[in-house]
């Protein structure tokens, strides 16, 4: 299963991010654990300056935007 971690101030498109990541998941028939993290001090933790961000597995995959559907599907299908 992989963990994706969606950092963000809890704003439309952080909440969008996390809906099409899970969506998609889905789709896909990829087990995922969403969670949405909305603390300034973890979001900085991982070096994150623009949200949302996705973090899967414990690394950052993407940050500044909602990501294109592409960029969701090499997220969850890599590893």
């Amino acid at each position: 299963m992989k963990k994706i971690i969606v950092l963000g101030s809890g704003c439309s498109k952080c909440t969008k991010t996390a809906e099409i990541i899970e969506t998609m998941a889905k789709e896909l028939g990829i087990v995922v654990s969403v969670s949405k993290e909305t603390s300034p001090e973890v979001i900085m933790g991982y070096g994150v300056m623009s949200t949302p961000a996705v973090v899967v597995d414990g690394t950052v995959a993407h940050s500044g935007s909602i990501p294109h559907r592409e960029k969701i599907s090499e997220m969850l299908n890599k590893g």
